[in-house]
């Protein structure tokens, strides 16, 4: 099978997210539609419902490298959150999330949203207690953390 170049598929995700396909509770697009290169990505999550997270809305930045959809993307959340598989920089580690810790080509951003938002909603994660609202992860560089980390 013929494998789909990184921009094609890039191209493809973002109709898909532009559209809006699914249920709405996650949303994703180019942080900066200038970017030809379709590296920078915002994602939105809303909060599981009868959840410690109902009603927030997450914010969070994601960075395709050039071997993605190969290698998964680097995925920040700006909005504090108290998540097992969340650093103490809102770096989201993929090895602790069971459904993606062993990464497919054909997972996509909507794979990604979609499966942080289960975590959240997962009995283990569902009462976690959450920092304030409108609190917020330091920001940092994605590109130079993707480069020092090979994506």
């Amino acid at each position: 099978m013929a494998k789909v170049p990184r921009s094609f598929r890039l191209l493809s995700e973002l109709e898909h997210g532009e559209k809006g396909i699914g249920d709405g509770s996650c949303s994703y697009g180019l942080k900066d539609s200038d970017d030809i290169a379709m590296y920078e990505w915002n994602g939105t999550i809303l909060g599981p419902p009868h959840s410690a997270y109902e009603n927030r809305i997450f914010s969070l930045s994601i960075y395709c490298g050039d071997k993605y959809p190969d290698i998964p993307p680097l995925v920040k959340f700006e909005s504090k959150i108290t998540l097992p598989c969340v650093d103490q920089q809102g770096f989201v580690n993929f090895f602790k999330i069971p459904s993606i810790s062993n990464w497919k080509r054909d997972f996509t951003l909507e794979t990604v949203l979609v499966e942080l938002r289960r975590d959240m909603a997962a009995p283990s994660n569902r009462k976690t207690p959450q920092p304030p609202e409108g609190a917020e992860f330091p920001p940092a560089d994605l590109q130079t953390i993707a480069k020092q980390r090979n994506l």
